[in-house]
């Protein structure tokens, strides 16, 4: 009975898919990612999801009896799948977008360019024109991207110096950092007593990090602020578009402590807004460890968020842990010999805790994510997968290693044969290199940050992320720090790290979507995927590594409907 009821369900369905109207795009070119049919020039499309992918000739037999409507407005351009961004803040844009912007690199946003400032003198410069220009007194100044190797030691007792009586917050380049002048913290009503037994602050000079941004956060509820936090989520939809991104997976949703709000108001903006995005949300280990709860507790909290799963936002089985601290701000836990000054890093849990929660999560057959920067937090990723395979065996773990920023020769081999993933961000080696070689870590390792050409070597699935706003939320960048790796001052470092312009796309599209577990839906143009398109006015191929940058992006197709940047 069982098998004729799915025999005639089946039968509905064909024939419910045949009577779809279905729409046709020719282009100059698609590149499917899909090795068997690399490339076509026509795709017809019905019900959202790609029903046949070839030449109009080939696609005849689907077009015959049916109603049909050819689109050739993407006539002159190139088709590739839907670019994936697997490592990305949602909340962290729709927060700091709400004020200027001030970074030792430039950031064009929908609320502005915002030039970057490389020395002391310009940063100090800049922060005065912006302050002056505050007109909000019921909320302190905030700049997010303040760094100290380029822009000199500015903390409590500076700010108060150039700003006595305005409130003035610095949010640091990594995210993790908050620096405040008196005005700020009597505004906000923190005290020297809030900060008593959190050991990331530093009263004296109103620095909190890390763990100690708990003292600070709650503090600012005005972030929330429904029209506030809407139109800085709003401006991370306009950036995910304009980048050609049609998915995005969050690596940590309640990073600000509240995440059924946060879920809530991610929803109720993306699904309001029809955005042409789908947003995959992961719990993070530190949101429930601030709020005291076990792994069960969590559990269940999941569970409650994902039976509200919309068709744009979902929670699914995904689970992220925090290994150390943030690259930018020098936490990363380095092996031997460490850094250069001689200061250490900071694992933001013990480790045993984090291995109990890791295994928690493992045995319940969820994929495990793990923020990891230094190469001593990647021997720790890589002891704790073997600990947990040798626990209870998994043959298919995808257990990922986020951004990668630096690690050896070795652990990519390790890596290799534990079968684990790596999501990284190949800006830090833009960024971060120059500095970090001359400062922090000497130019054997500053220039091999990010070592992608050894996974590509190995064999090591792994995709690029922006971690969004740490790198700009463009695909086609990343791709282009991944395989020209020249940093911000023009210098081409550790040229055998570079990968080819094929895992540059891979890492995009089709190996992103692996490391997303959507495999089976996006990531490549195939009949009965999603029809999530990126269409570019130039193919990649012909303008190579050299040209990816510099692709102009038309707009998306999202799952049938076009979407394009301009009206």
């Amino acid at each position: 009975m069982k098998c004729l009821l799915a025999l005639a369900l089946g039968s509905l369905l064909a024939s419910a898919a045949s009577a779809a109207e279905l729409r046709v795009y020719t282009a100059k070119k698609i590149i499917t990612m899909e090795p068997a049919l690399a490339e076509a020039t026509a795709v017809a499309v019905a019900d959202g999801r790609i029903v046949s992918v070839g030449s109009l000739q080939s696609l005849q037999p689907w077009l015959e009896g049916r109603e049909v409507s050819i689109d050739r407005s993407l006539q002159d351009k190139v088709l590739v799948p839907g670019f994936i961004d697997p490592h990305v803040h949602p909340s962290l844009p729709a927060v700091l977008t709400q004020f200027p912007f001030l970074a030792p690199d430039d950031w064009v946003l929908p609320t502005g360019v915002f030039p970057g400032a490389t020395t002391p003198r310009a940063y100090e410069a800049r922060l005065k024109e912006l302050v002056a220009a505050h007109d909000n007194p019921a909320v302190p100044f905030i700049a997010w991207g303040y760094h100290p190797l380029w822009h000199g030691q500015v903390y409590r007792p500076q700010l108060n110096e150039w700003f006595p009586d305005t409130p003035v917050m610095l949010w640091h380049r990594s995210f993790h950092e908050l620096i405040g002048n008196d005005a700020a913290l009597a505004m906000l009503g923190i005290t020297e007593a809030d900060t008593t037994g959190i050991h990331e602050s530093d009263w004296a000079n109103g620095h909190f990090w890390e763990n100690g941004l708990k003292a600070i956060v709650p503090r600012l509820p005005f972030l929330f602020e429904p029209a506030r936090f809407g139109a800085g989520m709003g401006n991370f939809l306009e950036l995910a578009h304009l980048g050609g991104v049609t998915t995005v997976l969050d690596m940590g949703v309640g990073v600000f402590g509240n995440p059924g709000q946060e879920i809530a108001l991610i929803r109720q903006v993306t699904e309001g807004r029809q955005a042409p995005l789908r947003i995959i949300l992961t719990p993070i280990i530190t949101d429930f460890l601030a709020r005291g709860k076990s792994p069960e507790q969590a559990l269940a909290e999941i569970e409650q968020w994902q039976a509200q799963n919309s068709h744009r936002v979902r929670v699914e089985n995904h689970f992220k842990l925090m290994l150390d601290g943030a690259i930018f701000s020098g936490l990363a836990q380095m092996g031997p010999p460490g850094y250069i000054d001689g200061h250490q890093g900071l694992w933001m849990a013990p480790l045993p805790v984090t291995t109990a929660w890791a295994r928690f999560f493992w045995q319940r057959g969820y994929q495990l994510h793990a923020h990891t920067n230094g190469d001593a937090s990647a021997a720790a990723f890589i002891d704790m997968l073997r600990t947990l395979q040798a626990e209870q065996p998994r043959l298919d773990h995808r257990f990922t290693l986020e951004h990668f920023a630096y690690s050896t020769e070795d652990q990519s081999r390790q890596l290799q044969a534990l079968g684990a993933l790596v999501s990284a961000n190949p800006y830090y080696h833009y960024l971060l290199s120059d500095l970090y070689s001359e400062l922090w870590l000497g130019e054997d390792r500053g220039g091999q940050m990010v070592r992608l050409g050894s996974l590509e070597r190995l064999g090591v699935p792994f995709a690029l992320h922006s971690d969004s706003p740490m790198a700009p939320l463009r695909p086609l960048t990343l791709a282009a720090n991944a395989s020209n790796r020249v940093t911000i001052n023009g210098r081409r470092t550790g040229a055998a790290e570079r990968i080819s312009l094929q895992a540059a796309l891979r890492a995009i599209t089709i190996d992103a979507a692996w490391i997303v577990g959507w495999e089976d839906e996006i990531g490549s143009i195939r009949a009965g995927k999603r029809a999530d398109f990126t269409v570019l006015e130039a193919d990649p191929y012909e303008v190579g590594v050299a040209g990816l940058k510099d692709i102009g992006i038309w707009g998306t197709v999202f799952e049938g409907k076009p979407y394009p940047l301009a009206p």
